[in-house]
C-alpha cells in the first residue's frame, strides 16, 4: 500500500473555522473534495453515493418506530390521539435533531473534512492544550518541528490561516477563559476525555444493536405473509443467517458492491414514500394537522407516564443520524445536505404521515404483529415490500458496522485502543477498512442480542440509549467547539446546549427508564469496552512514563564507548522508541549486556497525531545524536488517524532518502552538540536541547535512492568512484581482490541528489557514503519487548489494572505498529521489565 496523498490546498474549510468564515454552501466540507466550489455534476454524484453509505440506517428506521412506540406503554385508540401524537413527536424529532442540529450546524464542526465523536475531541485539544492521551499521540504540540506545527501548517495549506493562528492558546475573550479553565484543571481534561469514549462505546455499542433490530424488523413482515405461528419459527434463523452473511461478507469491501448500495436505499426512500402517499390519500388527507406541536401537547396531557415513557421508542427516528457526521470524510457538506433535505427527510416524513393515516382508520389489529410497518402495505404488494426492505437493512446495517471499524481506527491510532489488524479494502478510498478480530465479535454480540432479546421492543430500547447517549456527548462537545474554535459568545454555546441538550435529556431519561427491559444492553457493552480503553490507556501512559524517567543521556552513550569496547559492525541499526528525545531504556539495556551496535544508529519514534493527515513533506523529522563522526541520528515519523501506513519496502527507502536529504542539508557544520560540549564532557540535558533545536523537517522525494544489483565477474568488483556520475554518491567498494571470488549478486546503493542542488562538500559527501554502505550491507530492526509489571507496594488496584488487565491485553493484542512490516531474519528483539 502506498502512503495517501497529500490533501488537496483546495480542501475544505478546516477546523476551528467559524461557519460565517467558510465558504457558502456549495463550497462543501469534505475531506478530499475541494474547498472551492464543486461542479453541481460532481456535487449531485456525490449526494447520490452518500445515499447509500450514510443513510441507510436511518431511512430504515420507519420499520420499527411505531411498533416501538406502542409497545405496552401506550394503546392505540378510537380517537387517535396517540397516535397524532407519536406523529408530531416523530416529525419536530426528525426536523430539529437531523435537520437543525446535524445538517444545519454539527456538520460545520468538521476536522479537516473528518467527522466523528474523536474527530470532535481531536479538534479541541489542537485548541487548547488538554489532551490526556499517551504523549506523542496528542494534538497539541508546543515546539517548533512538533506536532502543533503540523497542525498549523495542515491548517494554513488548507487555507485557514485564521485557524492556524488560534492554536497554541492565542485568542480573546470567551475563547481565552475556557481555554484556561481546560488547561488548568486536570479533572475538566478527565471529563473531556470521558465524554469522547463513552461516544465512542456507545457508537460500538450502535455497531451491535443496530443491525439485530433493522434485520429483525425487515423479517418480521413474514408474520404477515405467513400461517399464524409459523412465522416464529422462520423469523429468528433467517435474520441470524442474514446476520452472519452480513459479517463474512466485511472482508471483501464496501467499495466492491457499494455501486448496489445508492439504488436499493433510492428505492426503499420511493417505495415507502409512495405507499405513504397512497395511505393519506385514501384513508386520513388530514393526517397533515398533526405535525402542529399542539397535538404533542394533547398527546402528553393524556398519556401522562405512559407517553413519555414511550419517547424511548420514538426516538429510533433518529437512530442512523450520527452517520451524517461520522462519515463526513468520504462526501463533502453541501453533498450530504442536499441527500437528506430533498431525498431522506421528505420520504421519511410521508413514510411515517401515511403509517399513520393508516392507522388511525385502523384500530383493531389481528394477530400479535400489532401497530408496525407492514400493516399499511397494501397485501398485492408486500412480498416485494418485504425483499426491499430486507436489502435496505443489510444497507444500513453495512453502513454502522463501516463506521465502527473507523472509530476503532481513530481510538487505536491515538493509543485509546489496543492494537489490531486494519486491513484497507480499497486502494482509492483509504476511509474503508475492514479490522478482523472487531468484526467477529460484533458478529457474536449482535447474533447474541437478536436471540437473546428476540423482539423489537427490547432491542429497540437497547439501541435507543445508544443513540441518544452519542448525540448527547456531540453536544455537549459541539457546544465547546463553538467557543474554542468559532470563537462565538458563550452565550450562543449555552443556548445551544440548553435547547439541543433539553430535549435530548428528555429522551435520555425516557430510554434510561426501561433498563430492565432491554436499555441495559448497551450500558453493559459500553461498560465493556470503556473498561477496555481505560486500561490500555492507562497502562500505556505508565509505560510512557517509565521510558521518560528512565531515559538515559547522550553523555552516557558517548562515555559508554571507552569504557567497554564498544563494536561498530555494518549495516544500519533502527531502534524503534515510543519517546522522541534522549536515549531509551530498552538501548541501554541491550548495549550493556552485548556491546555492539552498527555503523549507522537510527532511533525511529512512530507518532499518530490528531489530525486526519500528514503531508509526506511533513512525514519524517530528523535529527543529529552525539558528534557526526558517531553516526547517530533520530527520525520521528508522524502519521495522521486517517492515514494509511507505508508497506516495508517503500518505508525504508524514504526513510534512508530522509536522513540523507538531512545531511545533506546540514552540509558541512559542526556537530549538532558542538556547542554543548566542554572540556570532552557532554551534558546532557543541555544536550538533549540542542539536539531537539537542531531536528528538523525533512521532505521526502528531494533525494532519490537508487537500487540495483552488481554482478561480480571475474572475481573483480569495479571501483565505485570510476562509475559515478554526476550529482550522484554511492558508497566506495573494496579493492579489487587477485583471490577468486565466487560469482553472485550484490546489492548496490548511489543517491541522486537534486539537478539544482551544489556539490556537497568533503564532509557530507563522506557521511552519504558511510550512509550507502550502510544500506548495502542491510537494515537491521531492535525492537523492545517490555513486560509491565506494578512495582512493589502498589495498592491492590494497581497491581489487578496492570499485571492482569493491562497485561492480558497487550498479550492478545496485536505488536506495535512501526509502519514497517519488520522481516523476521533481521529482527532483535530485546526484552526488559517495567516497574510502574
Amino acid at each position: 500500500m502506498k502512503s495517501p496523498s497529500t490533501m488537496d490546498p483546495e480542501a475544505p474549510a478546516p477546523p476551528g473555522t467559524p461557519p460565517d468564515r467558510k465558504e457558502k454552501p456549495g463550497g462543501g466540507g469534505g475531506g478530499r473534495q475541494g474547498r472551492k466550489k464543486l461542479p453541481w455534476r460532481m456535487t449531485l454524484s456525490l449526494a447520490y453515493q452518500s445515499l447509500g453509505v450514510v443513510y441507510g440506517d436511518l431511512s430504515t428506521s420507519p420499520l420499527y418506530v411505531y411498533k416501538a412506540a406502542f409497545a405496552d406503554d401506550i394503546q392505540h385508540s378510537e380517537t387517535n390521539e396517540e397516535i397524532l401524537g407519536v406523529l408530531s413527536f416523530v416529525f419536530w424529532t426528525l426536523t430539529l435533531l437531523p435537520l437543525l442540529k446535524y445538517v444545519c450546524v454539527v456538520l460545520r464542526a468538521d476536522d479537516n473534512g473528518e467527522g466523528g465523536t474523536f474527530a470532535l475531541y481531536s479538534l479541541l485539544c489542537r485548541h487548547a492544550r488538554a489532551t490526556l492521551l499517551p504523549p506523542g499521540r496528542a494534538a497539541a504540540g508546543d515546539e517548533d518541528g512538533g506536532d502543533g506545527a503540523v497542525a498549523k501548517k495542515y491548517l494554513e495549506t488548507n487555507g485557514n490561516a485564521a485557524a492556524a493562528a488560534t492554536l497554541g492558546g492565542r485568542g480573546g475573550g470567551a475563547a481565552a477563559s475556557v481555554r484556561r479553565m481546560l488547561e488548568r484543571h486536570k479533572v475538566l481534561q478527565r471529563v473531556l476525555l470521558v465524554l469522547a469514549l463513552v461516544g465512542t462505546c456507545m457508537v460500538i455499542g450502535d455497531g451491535v444493536l443496530t443491525p439485530a433490530i433493522s434485520v429483525f424488523s425487515a423479517v418480521s413482515g413474514l408474520e404477515l405473509s405467513m400461517e399464524k405461528g409459523h412465522h416464529k419459527y422462520v423469523e429468528l434463523p433467517l435474520a441470524c443467517f442474514i446476520l452472519v452473511c452480513l459479517f463474512a461478507l466485511q472482508h471483501y469491501g464496501t467499495h466492491r458492491v457499494g455501486f448496489l448500495f445508492a439504488p436499493i436505499v433510492i428505492a426503499w426512500l420511493l417505495c415507502i414514500s409512495m405507499i405513504g402517499v397512497y395511505n393519506i390519500v385514501i384513508w386520513e388527507p388530514h393526517v397533515y394537522r398533526a405535525l402542529s406541536p399542539y397535538y404533542m401537547y394533547k398527546f402528553l396531557k393524556k398519556t401522562q407516564r405512559g407517553g413519555w415513557m414511550s419517547l424511548g421508542g420514538i426516538l429510533l427516528c433518529v437512530t442512523g443520524s450520527e452517520a451524517m457526521f461520522a462519515d463526513l470524510g468520504h462526501f463533502n457538506q453541501l453533498s450530504i445536505q442536499i441527500a437528506f433535505t430533498c431525498m431522506v427527510y421528505p420520504s421519511l416524513i410521508l413514510a411515517y404521515m401515511g403509517q399513520a393515516a393508516y392507522l388511525s382508520k385502523h384500530h383493531i389489529l389481528e394477530g400479535d404483529y400489532r401497530i408496525g410497518f407492514y400493516v399499511s402495505v397494501p397485501e398485492q404488494i408486500r412480498w416485494p415490500v418485504l425483499a426491499i426492505a430486507i436489502l435496505a437493512a443489510v444497507v444500513g446495517s453495512q453502513a454502522v458496522i463501516t463506521g465502527t471499524f473507523s472509530m476503532i481506527k481513530q481510538c487505536t491510532a491515538l493509543g485509546c485502543f489496543p492494537r489490531v489488524k486494519i486491513v484497507h479494502t480499497s486502494s482509492k478510498v483509504h476511509g474503508q477498512i475492514y479490522i478482523p478480530e472487531i468484526n467477529w465479535i460484533l458478529m457474536i454480540l449482535c447474533l447474541g442480542a437478536t436471540i437473546g432479546f428476540r423482539d423489537t421492543k427490547h432491542l429497540g430500547n437497547a439501541s435507543g440509549l445508544a443513540v441518544i447517549t452519542v448525540m448527547l456527548v456531540t453536544t455537549c462537545l459541539m457546544s465547546l467547539v463553538i467557543v474554542l474554535c468559532w470563537h462565538k459568545s458563550i452565550f450562543l454555546a449555552l443556548g445551544f446546549i440548553v435547547f439541543f441538550g433539553t430535549i435530548e435529556a428528555l429522551y435520555f431519561s425516557a430510554s434510561l427508564i426501561k433498563f430492565r427491559e432491554g436499555a441495559w444492553a448497551p450500558i453493559a457493552l459500553s461498560f465493556f469496552f470503556m473498561l477496555v480503553m481505560c486500561i490500555w490507556h492507562y497502562g500505556t501512559i505508565k509505560k510512557y512514563e517509565f521510558d521518560l524517567q528512565n531515559k538515559v543521556s547522550i553523555n552516557w552513550l558517548l562515555s559508554l564507548s571507552p569504557n567497554l569496547g564498544i563494536v561498530r559492525v555494518r549495516g544500519i541499526g533502527l531502534i524503534h522508541t515510543e519517546i522522541d528525545s534522549g536515549i531509551p531504556a530498552i538501548f541501554s539495556h541491550f548495549v550493556t549486556n552485548l556491546p555492539a551496535f552498527h555503523q549507522v544508529l537510527i532511533f525511529m519514534c512512530i507518532k499518530d497525531v490528531s489530525v486526519p493527515h500528514v503531508s509526506p513533506e511533513e512525514r519524517f523529522l530528523v535529527g543529529r545524536i552525539g558528534p557526526k563522526e558517531y553516526r547517530i541520528y533520530r527520525c520521528v515519523v508522524r502519521y495522521g488517524y486517517h492515514d494509511v501506513h507505508m508497506d516495508d519496502q517503500e518505508f525504508e527507502k524514504d526513510l534512508v532518502c530522509s536522513v540523507a536529504e538531512f545531511i545533506r542539508s546540514s552540509g558541512g557544520g559542526a556537530s549538532a552538540g558542538a556547542a554543548s560540549k566542554a572540556n570532552g564532557v557532554w551534558h546532557g540535558e543541555e544536550h538533549d536541547k540542542v539536539d531537539e533545536e537542531r531536528m528538523s523537517v525533512v521532505a521526502s522525494g528531494s533525494m532519490r535512492m537508487l537500487e540495483e544489483d552488481d554482478a561480480m565477474a571475474g572475481g573483480t568488483i569495479a571501483i565505485g568512484s570510476s562509475r559515478a556520475r554526476s550529482g550522484e554518491i554511492q558508497s566506495p567498494s573494496p579493492s579489487p581482490s587477485p583471490v577468486p571470488v565466487q560469482l553472485g549478486v550484490k546489492k548496490r546503493v548511489r543517491f541522486v541528489l537534486p539537478a539544482t542542488s551544489l556539490r556537497p562538500n568533503a564532509g557530507v559527501q563522506e557521511e552519504l557514503k558511510d550512509l550507502t554502505d550502510a544500506r548495502e550491507a542491510g537494515m537491521a530492526f531492535i525492537l523492545g519487548h517490555s513486560y509491565v509489571k506494578a512495582k512493589n507496594g502498589s495498592s491492590f488496584l494497581r497491581r489487578l489494572v496492570i499485571n492482569f488487565g493491562y497485561d492480558f491485553l497487550r498479550r492478545n493484542s496485536r505488536g506495535p505498529n512501526y509502519a514497517v512490516t519488520v522481516p523476521h531474519a533481521s529482527t532483535l528483539e530485546v526484552g526488559m521489565i517495567y516497574y510502574v
